[in-house]
């Protein structure tokens, strides 16, 4: 396969679909390599006959932020149709083993903003970071404030709260509309984002030389070199901490840093199937949570979307690690567990035996995670990442280097966007 264009992009998730696109409309020459058999990255949609045919998007599954997201100007145009996620979900919220009523849940309608306050307090202080789990810790006659940290680590940023950024999460909440793709997230990258030209599937980058004579970059495959005048790598935090990429020369200590301190952090999906027509009296859409303790694990619960026979866990954080580290049979056992505590006895008889899906990113060597968080001291590690180097003959982009919409895939495509600037210009000498 060897060949020579203006610019390599390496992965063609989000973000590498955006840096391809982008650099198509510059009129320069792109290849892009991907390891993997499809493109997509974490934006997968499948059709698993344990669901019947029933469409679950392992992966992404919302268009976040809709008002300012730049996917969803894109649906619109291709005629997608989207669906507002929020004005769907129905909600269940648990206190103390019962179905909250509307009088118990009151105090949670301000519990974000007082939580938020706190945040700016702690953060107003003079310091120049802290942990998420701080600011509970300075609310501890709030009954909610737990509940909130829970959410926003380890659920929604897939990351423990002693573990992630307080700065990094202020500049990172989400606001604005959820979006939801009719058909799956993931078939609308493939159907609507896929490269017209230089696609190359099952064909993984094992090294990259980013300093060759004239100005060059070598990527090497197992198809052949691709050179190079720019080269934008996608690929996830965990994937290049990993060294699956050789880089030569190594990458620059200050590179190493941002990564060691932008680690992967992990959702965990078990997906289960009613048995019959018994729906544990839950509405479509509907989501199953709780008023979260210091003792209850991070797990929300998403029934039946689309009026699909389906109920999934979504587990995150150094749980998700450890039931994907235990295995499918494990966690299952314990969606199961925590649903009875929520509805009892009756989930055995509603629900089938097994689980019909387990998604696996945590040990699926191409992602190695779900997305990226910031250690405590780190939150201006995703700017620095996608700094170029060499003049712009090596880019670093993808989720993981967005300073406001990290996680998402319109904060991936985003920084792909922005890394293609970047290579336009080390390409031209501009």
């Amino acid at each position: 396969m060897g060949t020579s264009v203006d610019v390599a992009v390496i992965g063609a998730g989000v973000a590498g679909l955006a840096a391809a696109a982008a650099l198509g409309k510059a009129g320069l020459s792109v290849a892009v390599l991907e390891a993997g058999n499809r493109i997509g990255g974490r934006a997968w949609t499948v059709r698993p006959p344990s669901l019947g045919g029933a469409y679950f998007d392992m992966g992404a599954i919302w268009l976040h932020a809709a008002e300012t997201n730049p996917l969803v100007p894109i649906a619109r145009a291709a005629g997608e149709r989207l669906v507002d996620a929020d004005g769907q979900r129905a909600r269940r919220t648990f206190l103390d083993g019962h179905l909250a009523t509307e009088a118990e849940r009151a105090g949670s309608a301000t519990a974000w903003e007082r939580f938020e306050a706190m945040a700016d307090k702690l953060l107003g202080d003079g310091v120049a970071d802290a942990s998420l789990a701080e600011v509970a810790q300075r609310l501890p006659d709030d009954p909610w404030a737990v509940t909130v940290e829970t959410w926003e680590g380890p659920i929604i940023c897939v990351a423990d709260s002693a573990e992630f950024s307080l700065r990094d999460w202020r500049a990172n909440q989400l606001s604005g509309s959820n979006i939801l793709v009719a058909g799956g997230l993931g078939d609308f990258v493939e159907r609507r984002l896929a490269p017209t030209d230089g696609l190359h599937l099952d064909t993984p980058a094992t090294r990259i030389r980013w300093q060759e004579p004239g100005g060059r970059v070598a990527v090497e495959t197992p198809r052949g070199v691709v050179e190079a005048a720019s080269c934008i790598v996608t690929v996830s935090t965990g994937v290049l901490a990993s060294g699956r990429i050789a880089f030569d020369p190594p990458l620059p200590s200050t590179v190493q840093e941002c990564l060691g301190g932008l680690p992967m952090g992990l959702a965990l999906r078990v997906v289960l199937r009613a048995a019959g027509a018994d729906r544990l009296d839950l509405p479509d859409f509907c989501s199953l949570d709780r008023r979260f303790t210091r003792d209850d694990p991070a797990i929300v619960f998403n029934a039946w979307p689309w009026g699909f026979d389906y109920l999934s866990a979504w587990i995150g954080g150094s749980l998700a690690w450890e039931l994907s580290r235990a295995g499918a049979a494990a966690a299952e056992d314990f969606v199961r567990g925590e649903l009875r505590r929520m509805l009892g006895a009756r989930v055995d008889r509603a629900l089938r035996p097994g689980a019909a899906l387990v998604t696996g990113w945590g040990a699926d060597p191409l992602f190695q995670g779900a997305y990226a968080y910031a250690r405590p001291g780190h939150a201006d590690a995703r700017r620095r990442l996608a700094e170029p180097l060499a003049g712009g003959r090596l880019l670093i982009a993808g989720e993981a280097t967005h300073e406001t919409l990290a996680g998402t895939v319109g904060g991936a495509w985003l920084s792909g966007e922005a890394a293609a600037e970047l290579a336009v210009r080390a390409v031209r000498g501009a």
